[in-house]
Formats: structure tokens, sequence, C-alpha cells
């Protein structure tokens, strides 16, 4: 398990170092003179230069890569083009809001999509399926600026029951800013739901139709014994491989929830900087939800380790026993696990 780990964190840093340079070279290629995004149009030429020097954009790339990478290492993110100030605290404070909305979204839908992917699983080809099915399947594909704005009318502005805007200021209390993130996690539970729902769904009428269900039935196991000790926990594999894909979006690609809400995450963050032409706010950004999609990934895997033993088993090195299993299960999983 060690030699898996150690592997999985190299994997990791390869895949955030190739990210940082995709990331660093898009950032420079990108149109517009940091300069003149900073003082503006009527700003003389030699003003202009003079700024950019200042700045060390006009330095050669593979230095400016090389002092950027270098200043990761030691915690400097780099300092701000437009407020002049170093970047971390920025983007620390937006991930932090980001984060908080994410794991409250989280908290919601995630409960919410197994449970209704199970039960439509349970009671496939009936009434509870298509409606849990058809709702998911629509709830996917309306926007988040439709839902958010039809919960702001309905609950903010018609009803008065919660806050539309998600900040509720400095020194608020946990209780006051749970009630002002209501509004904009609920667009994002309806986004999710249809996607969990149907892969649960999925996972678990595979797993209902496989023989080791079938033998735990016929040995008399109860009903609740079979569902949780053996199908759940083969058919929650690629459910939480699709949930920790969904990290990254929750994170980082919330920029029309955050703008309609006015919250100040990492979303709305990247957007500004790369308006601006700030880059290395927008690097750095970037490079944190890069970081926590990678982690998220790798924590995924560890769960689909510690769930499944055939993936254990090989994880370690060993080759488990040869014994009879859902198909469709295992191939799943050997998917996500890769």
């Amino acid at each position: 398990m060690a030699t898996f780990l150690v592997r999985r964190l190299l994997l990791m840093l390869l895949t955030l170092f190739l990210l940082s340079l995709i990331v660093f070279l898009a950032g420079q290629v990108l149109p517009g003179d940091p300069g003149r995004a900073i003082l503006g149009n009527l700003a003389s030429q030699s003003a202009v230069q003079n700024l950019d020097h200042q700045l060390g954009v006009d330095r050669p790339l593979i230095a400016r890569y090389l002092s950027w990478l270098g200043g990761l290492f030691h915690g400097d993110m780099g300092t701000s083009y437009s407020y002049r100030s170093p970047v971390a605290p920025f983007v620390w404070s937006a991930l932090i809001n980001s984060l908080k909305l994410a794991a409250l979204a989280f908290v919601v839908v995630v409960p919410l999509g197994i449970a209704g992917g199970v039960a439509a699983a349970l009671r496939a080809g009936r009434l509870t399926d298509r409606v849990i099915s058809i709702t998911g399947l629509s709830l996917a594909t309306v926007p988040e600026f439709v839902s958010g704005i039809v919960v702001i009318v309905l609950f903010g502005v018609t009803w008065k029951l919660l806050p539309v805007s998600a900040s509720a200021g400095a020194g608020a209390s946990p209780g006051q800013q749970f009630r002002h993130l209501i509004l904009p996690a609920i667009p994002l539970v309806f986004v999710l739901f249809g996607y969990i729902a149907r892969m649960a769904r999925a996972g678990t009428i595979d797993a209902l139709a496989a023989d080791y269900t079938r033998t735990a039935v016929l040995k008399g196991l109860p009903a609740r014994t079979v569902l949780l000790r053996h199908v759940l926990r083969n058919s929650l594999l690629p459910t939480i491989t699709v949930i920790a894909t969904q990290s990254g979006y929750l994170i980082g690609g919330l920029v029309v929830v955050e703008t309609l809400f006015n919250y100040q995450g990492i979303g709305g963050l990247i957007y500004k900087a790369a308006q601006a032409k700030d880059f290395p706010m927008l690097e750095a950004g970037v490079l944190t939800v890069g970081v926590v999609y990678a982690l998220a990934t790798l924590a995924a895997d560890l769960l689909l380790i510690a769930l499944s033993p055939r993936l254990r088993a090989e994880a370690i090195g060993e080759r488990p026993a040869r014994r009879r299993a859902a198909p469709a299960a295992d191939a799943t999983t050997s998917g996500a696990s890769a």
C-alpha cells in the first residue's frame, strides 16, 4: 500500500508540474499587455514599458517561469498586477469561500443522489424509477443561471425566506453564513443530482444482477444485509469516481453562480484576473483548482481501494483469488481506478 501511495503521489506531482507549465504558457499567450491593462489606454507607451519592466513581464519566458515555479515551492504565488500585493491571501480567501459552498452542496446532493439512484434501481421500470430518472435528467439540463434566477425570485423576492446574496459579511456567525449559502447551493444540487443518481442507479442494477447477490439471497441473508453489505459496496464504486470528478467543477467552475449571488469564490477570482490580464492571480487560481482536483481524485482512489478487495489486492501487488463477480461492476471499477 505504501508503494501505491508513493506512486500515486509522484504521478500527482508530475500532473501538477505539467499543469503549471500549461497554465503559465497559456497566461503568457493571452492577448493584451499587463502594463496597458493597468494604466489604461490614455497612458503613454514609455509609462507602459516602465511598468512592464517593474512587473518583470519583459524578461525571457524561461526566466519568468523558473522564477514563478521557485516562488511556488517557497509558498510565494507572486504579486498581483492589479492590487500590487501578494496573490496568496486573495487565493486562499476565495478558495475557502468556494470550499464552503461546495461542502454544503456535497452534503445535500451526495446522500440525496445515492438514495434516489438506489430507490430507482430497486424499482426499475416502475413509476418511482421513471419519476426519479426523469426528474434528475431534467434538473441536470437546466443551466445554473436559470435555476438560480428562479430560486432568487421565489425564495428571496416573492416569499422573502432567504437572503439573495451569498456573502454574509465580515464577522458573520456560522449560522448566518449557512443561511446565506442555501440559495446558491440549490442550483448546484439540481445539476449534480442527475449525474449521481444515474450512476448509482446503473451500478445498483448491475450489482443486483450479479452472482454474489444471488448467492447471498439464496443463503437466506436478510434483504437489508444483502443491500448494505453486498450490493452497495460494489454499486457505489463508479459513483464515488463521479463525485470526485465533480470537485473541480464545484471549486473553480461556479463563475455564473458566484456572479449571480455576489459571492467571492475562486471561480470568479480567476475570471476577473483573466479580464484584468492579472497573470499571477490567474495562474495561481487555476493551479490551486488543479491541486484540489488532484487531492480529490487521490482520496477517491483510496476510498475505492478500501471498498473493493479486488482493487486493494491490485494496489498492493497481490493476485486476488479467482471468484465470480459482476462483469459490469468490475469493468467500471477498473476504469475508475485507472
